[in-house]
């Protein structure tokens, strides 16, 4: 069905104000196309050619499962194992000799973050025996189903050693010889689970040792920024860690963490 109108200023900025206070998420004017793009699949699906019914339609039931596929639509899913190589010798560090160690992953899309921090545990602490180490979760109930199959292309595990490759992955035949599997054992290190991190309640089993919050924040003004610093440093455990990405810098804000390098926070004081 083709759509019969553009995305309007008022349907833009409607759409705007939703995410925010769906998601905590801010899109502004220049993210135009890509609203446009990614919800007008939405619109062809559910067979609507207007961007006004479909927040009509949002707005029409609070309850509704269009929701959660409006949330996915305009969720940023960029990913790769291993991404920001320089932070898993420290995690590996500071993991060592703790052999209850545990990590959230608050934005594990696709999988391939919780599955480099389960290999960095196992390769450091060696392999659990108490249950998952990994509590990764995410606000993209699309990408958690992709996450728990354990599947991948066979070139996005290219940057990985062929020893992580051997040990950690298996390889697909006949039609799937382009395909990889995560095997099982590594899976099992890790707990997949839907979470908004603008709820009221985290329902994951703190306190953490370390919690990667990485290329999240970049997408959040600053006042649910601070909000969420101070809500992670009551999750974590005395000395605990929190890893954010290469481009959020924290340090200005009213924040208990202070940064040591890297993207690396450490708590400020003692919970």
């Amino acid at each position: 069905m083709r759509i019969q109108e553009d995305l309007s200023d008022k349907d833009l900025q409607k759409i705007s104000e939703l995410i925010y206070q769906r998601a905590g998420i801010v899109l502004n004017s220049q993210k135009r196309d890509m609203v446009y793009n990614r919800l007008s699949r939405r619109l062809r699906e559910l067979k609507l050619t207007s961007f006004t019914d479909y927040v009509k339609r949002l707005e029409a039931n609070p309850q509704s499962q269009e929701w959660q596929a409006f949330i996915n639509a305009l969720t940023t899913n960029l990913t790769s194992f291993f991404r920001e190589s320089y932070h898993f010798p420290i995690l590996a560090e500071h993991a060592r000799g703790r052999p209850n160690y545990t990590v959230w992953c608050t934005a594990a899309s696709t999988g391939e973050e919780p599955c480099s921090i389960a290999m960095t545990l196992e390769q450091t602490l060696g392999r659990s025996i108490t249950g998952p180490r990994i509590w990764a979760t995410d606000i993209d109930t699309e990408v958690l189903n992709k996450a728990n199959t354990g599947v991948y292309r066979l070139a996005d595990i290219d940057s990985l050693t062929d020893e992580q490759k051997r040990q950690y992955f298996l390889r697909g035949t006949g039609a799937q010889e382009n395909l990889v599997k995560v095997r099982k054992e590594l899976l099992a290190e890790i707990r997949y689970q839907h979470l908004n991190l603008l709820d009221s309640k985290w329902d994951v089993p703190a306190p953490f040792d370390a919690i990667f919050c990485r290329n999240v924040m970049i997408y959040f003004d600053q006042k649910t920024q601070e909000h969420l610093m101070q809500r992670f440093a009551t999750m974590l455990k005395p000395g605990g860690i929190l890893f954010a990405g290469h481009s959020e810098h924290f340090s200005k804000m009213n924040s208990p963490f202070r940064l040591r390098g890297q993207s690396v926070y450490y708590l400020a004081r003692e919970k």
